[in-house]
């Protein structure tokens, strides 16, 4: 028992010290991952240590590393429990003089191929905007049907897992598909034209995925560079899509620090969406992030339709500039000077990006 459980807490602590590397590779980053199992275990391993172990002598050097340990993985995701201060306000103003916008976020995995979960879930929820990741030509033809009342829409069909679907109720302008890092990996960028004459500017992005064995660069900079992208943007502000980056990563702190936007999670859960097919395989790397101009009214995650990514949907107002404004954690200097080193390193590289045969595989 002793040993067992000494072995398996070394991992915890080990596992626990690789994040705090500022290193942009897998071996760092992909620990920022798994933080609430990591904390399960951890608590797990301190109740056995107490209760089994109490004599032995050096029980108190494992509960010490245990509690350590338990410590720091809580602290980086305790923010995301209901325990903690909304950072996003909830909306409790007059909704028929407030401009509200409904959205559904899903990465349908383009090898999926329950095209017609996805369709119904469209139909069933009618959001006033859609966002569909991995969609190759298939995809793009299978909700050709339940798209038709989307009088808007930006597309960008790849077979290499980064295709790209904007659906909108709403007009969109000054719009354009972007390849801000790497030619074959695509975002959106464009403005919303609402009923009442409001706007907002809707970033739909979907980065590399994280591998162990290699570096999180591209991830990283395209994260970062759409942050840089926003931050000094007067308009309201919604990045969305899936990072591939969990909420509470070294990465997305950043990002949100360089951009001067909110996570709607802080204060409410962790709204685990990936992976889908695995309940005890979770993390939330499907966001939606959003400036002080937006308050949340709701947010869900919508059941299994096929994917490793379950759909996310979100209800958000978009209120007068000056009502309800959070405080949004300011940059450092160090921010922007990591963002700029990994721009200018992954701006210079001639690859493919992560991933980019897993479905045709």
């Amino acid at each position: 028992m002793f040993w067992v459980v000494s072995l398996v807490t070394l991992a915890c602590v080990v596992t626990t010290l690789l994040p705090f590397v500022p290193h942009p590779h897998g071996i760092f980053r992909a620990f920022e991952f798994p933080r609430l199992h990591t904390t399960v275990i951890s608590a797990t391993l301190l109740l056995l240590t107490i209760v089994f172990l109490p004599t032995h002598d050096f029980a108190w050097l494992l509960a010490c590393a245990l509690v350590a340990t338990l410590l720091t993985q809580l602290w980086h995701i305790a923010r995301f429990s209901p325990f903690w201060r909304r950072r996003s306000k909830e909306f409790r103003g007059d909704p028929e003089g407030t401009p509200l916008i409904t959205m559904l976020i899903n990465n349908v995995k383009q090898s999926n191929c329950d095209y017609k979960a996805v369709t119904e879930l469209l139909r069933e929820h009618d959001p006033d905007i859609a966002v569909f990741m991995e969609t190759d030509q298939p995809w793009i033809d299978a909700i050709a049907d339940a798209a038709q009342d989307y009088p808007h829409r930006i597309e960008h069909a790849l077979d290499n897992g980064y295709g790209i679907l904007l659906l909108s109720r709403h007009r969109l302008y000054d719009h354009q598909v972007r390849f801000l890092l790497n030619p074959e990996v695509p975002s959106i960028d464009t403005m919303v034209s609402l009923p009442d004459g409001e706007a907002f500017r809707l970033f739909a992005v979907h980065p590399e995925p994280p591998l162990i064995h290699a570096d999180t660069m591209g991830r990283d900079a395209e994260i970062a560079f759409v942050g840089k992208m926003v931050r000094y943007d007067e308009m309201p502000v919604i990045v969305c899509g899936d990072l591939n980056d969990v909420a509470w990563s070294r990465t997305t702190r950043r990002f949100l620090r360089i951009s001067r936007l909110l996570d709607p999670r802080e204060g409410r859960g962790m709204f685990n969406t990936f992976d889908a097919r695995y309940f005890f395989l979770r993390w939330p790397l499907d966001h939606i992030f959003h400036s002080p101009h937006f308050q949340l009214v709701s947010m869900q995650r919508m059941p299994f339709v096929g994917s490793d990514h379950f759909p996310m949907f979100y209800k958000v107002a978009l209120t007068d500039s000056t009502v309800g404004r959070r405080r949004v954690d300011a940059a450092e200097k160090t921010d922007i000077e990591e963002a700029d080193a990994l721009i200018e390193v992954e701006s210079n590289r001639d690859r493919r990006p992560v991933g980019h045969d897993w479905e045709n595989q």
